[in-house]
C-alpha cells in the first residue's frame, strides 16, 4: 500500500492517460491553464508518437496540427519545423494563430552548401509568410561530448558550421527572419559568440536555451546573461541533477521543480531583449548521461579550467535532487504521454505564476 498521496497520484495519471489516449482536452481546462509560453515541439514527441499509432490520429508535425494541439493545452506560441508550404497553407496557418493571439517561430536547418540554399530559402520564405518572428537552427550535430572523437573533427564541424551560417546570413537578411542559434551542448559560449562577432549580423543571434551549457561545465546564468544581448529565442527549461559514478545525471523537469535560477534568468533576458517570446522545451524523458568524469568527455574540452569542473560538481551536490530523478521508459506508451501533458501544463502554470509569462 502506498500512502494517499501516491496512491491519489496514481488514479490522476491514469485518468490522464485515459484522456491523452482518447485526445482530449477541454476548452475550459485549456482556459485554466492559459499562459502566453509558446511550445517547442520536441515537449510533445510522445504524443506525437501515440497519434501515429491511433486511426485518425492528430498529425503533430503539421504546423496547423501542433498549433491547434498547443492552444488546447493553454500555450501561446509554437516552435516547430514549417518546411516549405504554399501560399495557401501559409496564410491559413498565419491567420489561426493571429485569430487565437498565439505567436509563430520556425525550426530550421541550415544549408549544408550552395547547393543547398535553394531548400534553405524556401523554408526562410514559408516562416516569413506564416509570420514567424525567428527560426531556431543548430551549427553542430548532436552532443559535443558524444559526437566527436578528436579535437580536429570537433575544429573540422565547427568551421563546416561557420559556412552554414555565412551562407544562411543572406538569405535570413533578404526575408527578414533572424536565425536563432541554439547553445546545444556544442560549443562553449566564449566560442559561440566569437562565431557571433565573426557573422555579425542583426539576423543572426541566439536561440538561449537555460539548461544546455551546464552540461559542458558553465554557469548557466553567465551563459544567459551572456547570449541575452544577442538573444533571438528563448528555450525555457529547468534541470535537475544527481551524481552517478562517471560524472552526473541531467533531467529536463517542470519549471520551478530544478535548480535553475529561472526568474533571474527571465530578468535578464527582459531587460536585454524586450518583448522577446519565451517558448517551453521540456523533453520527457529518462535522465542523460553527463559523463564528465570519464577521459572521453575531455577530448574537445581539454582547455576547460579544472575551477569550472569544481563548481559544477560543487553545485551537484549542493542541489541535488533528493528522490529519485524521473524515468518514463518503463511506462506504457499512453502513461507516457499523460506523464508528457502533464509536465507541460505545469509548466504553463509555473511560467503565467512565476514568470508573468
Amino acid at each position: 500500500m502506498g500512502t494517499r498521496r501516491e496512491v491519489l497520484g496514481s488514479l490522476a495519471v491514469g485518468f490522464a492517460a485515459s484522456m491523452v489516449q482518447r485526445g482530449v482536452c477541454g476548452a475550459a481546462e485549456a482556459e485554466e491553464v492559459r499562459s502566453g509560453l509558446g511550445l517547442v515541439i520536441y515537449c510533445c514527441s510522445i504524443r506525437q508518437r501515440l497519434e501515429r499509432g491511433r486511426p485518425g490520429g492528430a498529425d503533430l508535425a503539421d504546423p496547423l496540427q501542433f498549433l491547434k494541439h498547443a492552444r488546447r493545452l493553454g500555450a501561446g506560441g509554437i516552435q516547430t519545423p514549417l518546411g516549405a508550404r504554399d501560399r495557401q497553407y501559409t496564410a491559413r496557418l498565419r491567420s489561426e494563430a493571429e485569430r487565437w493571439g498565439m505567436f509563430i517561430e520556425a525550426i530550421g536547418r541550415l544549408p549544408s552548401g550552395p547547393a543547398d540554399v535553394e531548400r534553405f530559402e524556401a523554408e526562410v520564405r514559408t516562416a516569413r509568410h506564416c509570420g514567424a518572428q525567428a527560426m531556431r537552427v543548430v551549427m553542430l550535430p548532436g552532443r559535443r561530448y558524444e559526437q566527436f572523437t578528436s579535437m580536429d573533427e570537433y575544429r573540422r564541424a565547427v568551421q563546416r558550421g561557420v559556412r552554414w551560417l555565412e551562407l544562411a546570413e543572406p538569405v535570413a537578411r533578404r526575408h527578414g527572419v533572424p536565425l536563432a542559434v541554439e547553445n546545444h551542448k556544442d560549443q562553449r559560449v566564449e566560442e559561440r559568440l566569437e562565431v557571433l562577432r565573426r557573422i555579425s549580423s542583426r539576423y543572426v543571434g541566439a536561440c538561449v536555451d537555460t539548461g544546455n551549457s551546464f552540461a559542458l561545465l558553465e554557469d548557466p546564468l553567465e551563459v544567459v546573461e551572456a547570449y541575452a544581448p544577442w538573444c533571438h529565442s528563448v528555450h525555457l527549461k529547468d534541470q535537475a541533477v544527481q551524481e552517478y559514478e562517471e560524472g552526473f545525471l541531467f533531467a529536463d523537469v517542470p519549471p520551478g521543480e530544478g535548480f535553475l535560477p529561472l526568474k533571474q534568468m527571465g530578468e535578464s533576458l527582459r531587460r536585454a531583449r524586450p518583448g522577446i517570446r519565451f517558448c517551453l522545451e521540456i523533453i520527457t524523458r529518462d535522465p542523460l548521461e553527463v559523463p564528465c568524469l570519464k577521459e572521453a568527455y575531455w577530448t574537445t574540452l581539454a582547455d576547460v579550467p579544472g575551477r569550472d569542473l569544481a563548481r559544477t560538481l560543487r553545485t551537484i551536490r549542493a542541489r541535488a535532487a533528493s528522490g529519485p530523478l524521473p524515468r518514463v521508459s518503463e511506462l506504457a506508451l499512453d502513461a507516457q504521454a499523460a506523464r508528457e501533458e502533464d509536465n507541460v501544463k505545469r509548466s504553463l502554470r509555473w511560467a503565467r505564476d512565476e514568470l508573468d509569462i
